[in-house]
């Protein structure tokens, strides 16, 4: 491999190796902090990104991607699965009904079920593939019109119609806090809505805050840049 060709391989390898050391150090505090382990999965997100920045996460290991949307992914991961039997890919930005279909093929976790008409959707087409996927809700917890979620206050009724009427796997929830706020107290928000509802995995924290998320008991972060670099760069 030539030097100009193994240069991004190198820089993300770097970038990866970085990041699970802070992931690591994050979830030794909270041990400390809380007298147990809370393992944490680093979902890389790899929306946008060149397939030669994609190559060289594969290549130092990462096998967890996260992706905004449907036909972009599968344009991305389809060719890969066959490579890579062990990949487990999120769907992390918006669904829309008419993509259920799709997204149920390719996708193993739906973190962002936020409203009955995609729970219904979601739920009747897992039966009709017979693939059970994990779903996250995703909650709107700054109550930003602009984002996708379910309002804190409607949290608890709408798992429970998740769970019971549209017969979803729920095992997390998912939040991304407003740019202009503290992350942390949407992380506690999350955590509260966690526990009294019995769910364990928390989707919390991006490359700018995943330490903080990770204290309040994020299982899973999701970072993109800090892997990757600007998704407009022309180069590392």
């Amino acid at each position: 491999m030539s030097d100009e060709l193994s240069k991004p391989h190198s820089i993300i390898a770097d970038n990866l190796a970085a990041i699970h050391d802070k992931i690591a150090t994050a979830e030794r505090a909270y041990k400390t902090r809380i007298g147990h382990d809370r393992p944490v999965t680093l979902v890389a997100v790899s929306k946008r990104q060149p397939d030669d920045r994609i190559d060289a996460a594969l290549a130092a290991g990462q096998r967890v991607f996260g992706e905004n949307r449907v036909q972009e992914a599968q344009g991305r991961w389809v060719p890969r699965r066959h490579r890579y039997a062990d990949l487990t890919l999120h769907l992390i930005g918006p669904l829309q009904t008419n993509k259920v279909a799709d997204a149920v093929v390719l996708f193993d976790v739906i973190e962002v079920v936020d409203r009955p008409k995609l729970a219904k959707a979601l739920g009747d087409e897992m039966i009709r593939q017979n693939r059970q996927l994990e779903c996250y809700i995703q909650i709107n917890t700054g109550k930003e019109a602009q984002k996708s979620g379910i309002a804190p206050e409607d949290a608890d009724r709408f798992i429970a119609y998740c769970r019971n009427e549209a017969a979803l796997n729920i095992t997390g929830l998912m939040c991304i806090p407003p740019i202009n706020e503290e992350a942390v107290m949407h992380f506690a928000l999350l955590q509260t809505i966690a526990k009294r509802n019995d769910i364990s995995i928390l989707s919390m924290g991006m490359s700018d805050d995943f330490e903080e998320a990770i204290a309040f008991g994020a299982t899973a972060v999701r970072i993109g840049s800090a892997i990757f670099g600007a998704r407009d760069s022309q180069g590392f």
